[in-house]
């Protein structure tokens, strides 16, 4: 016998599972989600002078800033054989990724509360399209971390041991981690600023601090030399182990570890599971508070 519900095609409900993240329905939205990526792009640069070259500027001036300060005054060396300026700029690149990843879905309900009050899509789809965008600049990124890269080891001191490794080809699954990660924390905190403003102002600040606590200025073996006693902190950072995991395969200095890399692949799966939960309870209500 049939019911009411098998007269629509779609139904839309408040009920959900307590972990619910719907394909099918998200592939249905496919159109909007590239509506939103194709928005994200367009207009955050588009009333500025320099439009996306403001892609390349940010890393290559954030990377000599810490080569002067870093390299230069405060003596931090850095693995052997690779230049100041590529190691930073490789540690930096990575984590411009996480960092967008994470600042960019923190505000997901705040920012767009007038759309999600007005009509229905997939909410999911709003966080997943800040990642999906940011991955044109991490890319835009890497070509000039490669550009960079190339010259090094063909122009430039002879004496720079660095070569790109096999392992390169698990590159993709670094993406997926810090990808996974950044969206499940900024699913979370997304989710507390609807009854926690104070949290937005946190948020940028917070990010800068865990930049230094995440190995991207200076090579983890060194943080384990200088101050034993806190390298835990380092040690179980997943964002850590991702940035430190990427230079390895790199440059080739250093040896990859496996038990670490599925440490930060658990703890990315759970945080995005956690964050998907919390942020599922949270559409239902958050009309209502924010």
């Amino acid at each position: 016998m049939k019911t009411a519900e098998d007269k629509w095609l779609y139904v839309i409900s408040a009920k959900k599972k307590l972990i619910d993240f719907n394909f099918s329905e998200i592939w249905r939205y496919r159109d909007l989600l590239f509506l939103f990526v194709k928005r994200d792009i367009i207009t955050l640069y588009k009333q500025t002078i320099l439009g996306p070259l403001w892609y390349l500027i940010q890393p290559l001036f954030t990377s000599l800033i810490f080569t002067l300060i870093f390299n230069n005054l405060a003596n931090i060396p850095v693995t052997s054989g690779v230049p100041n300026f590529l190691f930073n700029l490789a540690g930096i690149t990575s984590w411009n990724y996480f960092k967008e990843c994470l600042v960019g879905t923190s505000d997901t309900f705040k920012k767009n509360e007038n759309i999600f009050g007005k009509v229905y899509f997939p909410r999911v789809i709003m966080p997943m399209s800040v990642v999906v965008s940011n991955l044109l600049k991490f890319g835009i990124q890497l070509l000039v971390l490669t550009s960079f890269y190339i010259y090094y080891v063909w122009f430039a001191d002879p004496n720079y041991d660095i070569s790109l490794q096999t392992n390169m080809i698990f590159f993709p699954v670094l993406v997926v981690i810090m990808a996974l990660l950044g969206l499940g924390l900024g699913m979370i905190i997304s989710s507390m600023t609807t009854k926690y403003r104070d949290l937005s102002f946190l948020v940028q600040f917070g990010v800068q601090l865990l930049m230094y606590g995440s190995a991207v200025m200076y090579p983890m073996s060194y943080f384990k030399k200088e101050v034993p006693d806190y390298y835990w902190l380092i040690e179980y950072n997943p964002i850590a182990i991702i940035i430190e995991s990427f230079r390895t395969m790199v440059f080739g200095v250093g040896d990859l570890d496996i038990n670490k890399i599925i440490y930060a692949i658990a703890f990315s799966v759970i945080t995005f599971l956690i964050g998907l939960v919390i942020f599922n309870k949270t559409e239902k209500n958050f009309i209502d508070t924010i």
